[in-house]
């Protein structure tokens, strides 16, 4: 009786609520089916939490068949339509508390066999972050991509009222579920930037009632300041190695660039002029800064060479660029962009002018690149509600994340973990 309480409550707890709204896809998704041995609850659960992360990316169709799918041969498999088929078996561990998870990964196209199979022994608390984990590995050997399904969102998530606002700094699963609140104000925050080892989140904190850029550690909530300065100081970026920290401040006059050494505080100045300069974001190799400025009239997207000082345009195309941001391998650059009356999300090629627009909102802003390179998550709104959106970086796929008590903006994609 005891067992069967156990695993009763642990299954209220893991209860699966999230409903993505996949808005658009592409046609040649790799079907897949994922089922439960012996419709085990645990390994139902673990199920569906993979097909929600496959969901995430769009390159993936679930094929849906009977309760004992996961028991028929390869060649009816093969009549259901699915290329693949994964199955999740779980059984007790030692004690009423551990886990004992076996996932099976098949190829249809060769009769069946097994080309891959990982035998997992966990605690009841690691179901969500295994499932992630088994989500990545079969990524990753279907693909030939890493997947990011365990991987982060940092957000700001406001709460109106008609005498205040709530403001505060969450950071959430890819799916959603485990939002933990890093801290609450009364005054706006902003700008969260995760670190490169993503133990910490650098933002812009107005508590005070002035903006000041913090560093707070996810784990345990301990803050440290950064930079304040008689004016603004704000977008925060780290550096790869995370030994520094760009940011933006106006102690000298007009906003500019400024490098911090997170060791000793000490300080470089990298833009200099008249005009705004502000967002920066490193590549990642570290050897340069992408920024938006408007030292031409309007607000565009600048490169600055972190080995000789050297500044060169990267966008022309359109009167509005901003808030840039390089995928991994280098090859495009994310830009929040102006197009008509409307601001949504494009990608520009390196060595190329053109900027490929890859969402069609009225008002998408504040993209934020995934690891991988694959995906970028952005804030958007829908009745008047702010919420994110997911969309491949070939515009093929877009997603809506379910809309939650509140408005979420601003959100900062984590690196891998581990």
């Amino acid at each position: 009786m005891k067992k069967i309480w156990f695993i009763t409550l642990l299954i209220a707890k893991l209860s699966f609520a999230i409903d993505l709204e996949l808005t658009q896809g592409i046609n040649a998704a790799i079907p897949v089916a994922i089922e439960a041995k012996n419709q085990n609850l645990i390994a139902k659960e673990i199920a569906a939490i993979i097909k929600n992360d496959f969901g995430f990316s769009g390159q993936f169709r679930i094929v849906e068949a009977n309760s004992n799918f996961a028991q028929q041969p390869w060649d009816t498999w093969q009549r259901f339509g699915a290329d693949h088929v994964i199955t999740i078996e779980v059984n007790p561990g030692t004690n009423e508390k551990n886990l004992s998870v076996v996932y099976q990964l098949q190829d249809i196209a060769l009769r069946g066999q097994v080309s891959n199979q990982q035998l997992f022994a966990i605690n009841s608390n690691q179901i969500r972050a295994l499932s992630h984990h088994i989500a990545d590995e079969i990524y990753k050997q279907l693909t030939g991509q890493r997947g990011v399904f365990a991987t982060k969102l940092a957000y700001i998530k406001v709460q109106r009222s008609t005498n205040n606002s709530r403001y505060s700094l969450e950071v959430a699963d890819l799916d959603g579920f485990n939002p933990r609140q890093l801290l609450v104000s009364s005054e706006p925050i902003m700008s969260p930037s995760w670190s490169p080892d993503g133990s910490s989140i650098a933002y812009v904190s107005f508590e005070n009632r002035k903006p000041q850029i913090f560093q707070v550690m996810v784990a345990t909530g301990q803050r440290r300041l950064i930079t304040d300065f008689v004016g603004i100081n704000g977008a925060p970026a780290w550096s790869p190695d995370g030994k520094q920290m760009a940011v933006v401040l106006s102690k000298s006059g007009s906003p500019k660039i400024y490098l911090v050494d997170i060791a000793t505080g000490s300080m470089k100045q990298l833009t200099t002029g008249s005009a705004i300069d502000t967002e920066p974001r490193f590549s990642p190799d570290g050897n340069s800064i992408v920024f938006t400025s408007g030292r031409e009239g309007n607000p565009q997207v600048y490169k600055i060479s972190l080995l000789d000082g050297s500044v060169r345009r990267l966008t022309y195309d359109g009167n509005y660029n901003a808030r840039p941001a390089l995928t991994a391998n280098q090859d495009l650059v994310v830009i929040h962009r102006q197009e008509d009356k409307s601001f949504n999300i494009g990608v520009q090629h390196q060595g190329s002018n053109q900027i490929i627009p890859i969402t069609h909102s009225s008002m998408d802003e504040s993209p934020s690149v995934a690891p991988n390179g694959r995906l970028v998550v952005y804030a958007t709104s829908r009745d008047h509600q702010g919420l994110l959106g997911i969309a491949s970086l070939d515009g093929n796929v877009q997603i809506k994340l379910p809309a939650r008590d509140g408005d979420v903006q601003e959100p900062a994609w984590s690196p891998f973990f581990g």
